[in-house]
């Protein structure tokens, strides 16, 4: 017990000493004899006198920041050498001492004080050149500044907007995008509405939607909606975002996918993947060529759209989407067999038969034809009934229902007509197919007579 005492006593007088050794150097600054103090201070840190000493670096802060801000060195490159030391010593206090105690203390206010207004001075001058990443390093800085003067209640405001929208573009313009999302982050939780600042709010909901973090996304959207509600731009979705700020299809598509990782029933990123991928396999670019995983996205776009209309009752769109695919299919496929034929009618001589490998090919072509026409049946069968049911209800239908009626029913007649002339043997099912192409045909006269409203969906 005695040499735990003992041990107590030594660092309080160590402590003592220390304290009495800065005492000269203090005397000075108070005195604002501050050559005389940078002497003497620079002389007994050389001779290690208080080196070891957290206050040492706070007094270090004080008596650089103050000579760096006179008239004598301001603005000139001895300003900014001593005001580089003055930061140096201040982080240095900082690591030594993380309760601040001596930060406080009146004699040392004015050197953090000093450095926050040379920093956001630097910062804002260097901002209004466009000089964006030099003046991000002096506002970041002023920041940190900032929120311990704050900590301190040096700085009475509960926040510093300034500096911090000043550090938020500057970081933002540099393309250090996670330091702009951290200064704007506060801002926007803290509501701040002043002129021009909604692009604040702006930003953080793209970078939430380029990052995939959904919870943040709606949690600045509703923000920016609630203090900008004249503002159109938080009224778009997840959805719209995250297509609109993708610049390829593969972007857009793992954007959407992200969404639905997350949110399996998501109607409008189902709907929407569905149509992306629609535009790639229908594409109308001149020179287009399908993508070499065809196959593996056609299976995912019937599985978008079949998805997005089992979460909206009665809605045809994706329907029509997935008849219209296998429609154009099934012509790319005609269009095919037909060049094919005219190829080997091209080269056969009077009289002579195409050989059964041109047979074999007209022959597969043929049953991949009826194959697409088959499977753009179901969907349009869909349509057609929806729509129906809706003119019933709605007593009409408006234009676009109308057209997309009409192109469901036409091309139903003509999927039938094809598997009447295809089948070659069983006249039970080729009145079958009759019978349905002539329903069809009559079902199409009579959509031009259904009264024109207003569309629904």
């Amino acid at each position: 017990m005695k040499k735990i005492i003992l041990f107590a006593s030594v660092i309080v007088l160590t402590l003592q000493s220390q304290a009495q050794k800065l005492q000269p150097v203090k005397n000075l600054l108070m005195l604002q004899k501050l050559d005389k103090a940078k002497e003497d201070f620079d002389n007994a840190m050389e001779k290690g006198k208080f080196d070891t000493d957290p206050e040492a670096y706070i007094l270090k802060t004080a008596i650089y920041a103050g000579l760096a801000t006179s008239e004598e060195n301001k603005g000139k490159p001895e300003g900014e050498a001593l005001l580089k030391e003055a930061k140096t010593a201040f982080l240095k206090y900082i690591q030594m001492d993380p309760t601040l105690e001596k930060a406080n203390d009146p004699i040392y206010q004015n050197g953090p004080i000093a450095l926050y207004s040379n920093y956001y001075s630097e910062g804002y001058n260097e901002y209004s050149k466009q000089e964006w990443q030099k003046a991000f390093e002096h506002l970041k800085f002023a920041v940190q500044v900032s929120d311990i003067l704050r900590g301190l209640n040096v700085i009475k405001a509960p926040i510093d907007t300034n500096v911090l929208i000043l550090a938020g573009v500057t970081a933002e313009k540099s393309n250090n995008a996670d330091s702009a999302v951290s200064y704007y982050s506060r801002l926007a939780n803290a509501k701040i509405t002043d002129q021009g600042f909604e692009n604040v709010y702006r930003y953080l909901v793209n970078y939430a939607i380029n990052k995939g973090d959904l919870e943040m996304f709606d949690k600045y959207k509703k923000l920016g909606a609630e203090l900008y509600p004249k503002s159109e731009y938080f009224t778009y979705d997840k959805v719209d975002f995250a297509v609109s700020l993708a610049k390829t299809f593969a972007l857009k598509k793992k954007a959407i996918e992200e969404i639905l990782a997350k949110e399996p029933d998501n109607f409008k990123a189902n709907e929407v993947l569905g149509e992306i991928i629609f535009d790639t396999l229908n594409s109308d670019v001149e020179g287009a060529v399908k993508p070499a995983n065809a196959a593996e996205l056609e299976k995912l776009m019937v599985q978008s759209f079949n998805k997005a209309a089992s979460l909206k009752e009665n809605y045809e769109v994706p329907y029509l989407f997935l008849g219209n695919h296998f429609i154009n299919q099934a012509a790319d496929i005609n269009d095919v067999r037909a060049a094919h034929i005219s190829e080997v009618n091209g080269k056969l001589k009077p009289g002579q038969k195409p050989s059964p490998a041109d047979n074999a090919v007209s022959d597969s072509l043929a049953i991949a034809y009826g194959v697409a026409l088959e499977k753009a049946e179901a969907p349009y069968d869909k349509v057609a009934k929806i729509l129906g049911e809706r003119a019933k209800a709605n007593n009409g239908l408006g234009i676009r229902e109308k057209a997309q009626y009409k192109r469901a029913v036409n091309y139903l007649s003509k999927i039938y007509a094809y598997k009447k002339a295809m089948e070659k043997k069983d006249t039970a099912l080729q009145a079958k197919y009759a019978a349905e192409q002539k329903k069809w045909d009559d079902l199409y006269d009579t959509i031009n007579d259904i009264p024109t409203v207003n569309e629904t969906n």
